[in-house]
């Protein structure tokens, strides 16, 4: 368990149960950065409070554990602190030292260290994640996903409307299958910006 004074911005604490296994989260952006994370690649491993550093600063004998090691099988693996951007800036002079100690760490460990805030976090990626992982082991019959994959394919790079149109279903059942295959990625969709009727869907 983690032994950091949570900070007075926020005490959301909490476990994310994740494909790979559960992800522990203190404040509610480390909360939205696991929940982003892991939708973006569900396969990705999600590993709280990974390490404990401990550097020497002037005389001073310091430790510092990141928030999270985050593994992903195409990509090297990130060291992540996760803060906001007022916090950096009012305590960047005592955060930057131990910063440079995980950036050794992860040179050492064929890794790279980052640092996460609320601008990289939040938007319409997390909404739309926060509304789509929901869903992605919700039930979908196997013939209203060859209708709609047909359409997709026949319209070329149809917007959620017209699918919706050409579907011979209610719409609230249209709905909730068009809903379904993007989130489990059967469907593509450009999800930086909020889902719309207009919003332009193709195949993987």
């Amino acid at each position: 368990m983690r032994r950091i004074p949570l900070s007075r911005r926020s005490h959301i604490t909490g476990l994310q149960p994740l494909a790979t296994g559960t992800a522990e989260h203190e404040s509610a952006l480390e909360r939205d950065f696991v929940t982003l994370t892991s939708f973006l690649d569900p396969n990705a491993s999600i590993i709280s409070q990974p390490v404990t550093l401990t550097f020497q600063h002037g005389t001073t004998s310091r430790r510092y554990t990141p928030d999270f090691l985050v593994r992903r099988a195409a990509a090297p693996a990130e060291l992540v602190e996760v803060k906001y951007r007022t916090d950096l800036h009012a305590n960047w002079r005592r955060l930057r030292p131990a910063f440079m100690a995980a950036r050794a760490w992860a040179r050492e460990h064929t890794a790279v260290f980052r640092i996460a805030t609320e601008r990289g976090i939040r938007g319409a990626r997390l909404n739309n994640a926060k509304r789509l992982l929901a869903l992605r082991q919700a039930p979908l019959d196997g013939d209203i996903t060859a209708m709609v994959l047909g359409i997709v394919r026949q319209q070329g790079n149809p917007t959620f409307a017209a699918v919706l149109e050409a579907l011979p279903l209610e719409r609230r059942e249209g709905l909730s299958a068009l809903w379904r295959l993007i989130a489990r990625r059967s469907l593509r969709a450009d999800l930086s910006v909020p889902i719309t009727l207009t919003t332009r869907l193709s195949l993987p």
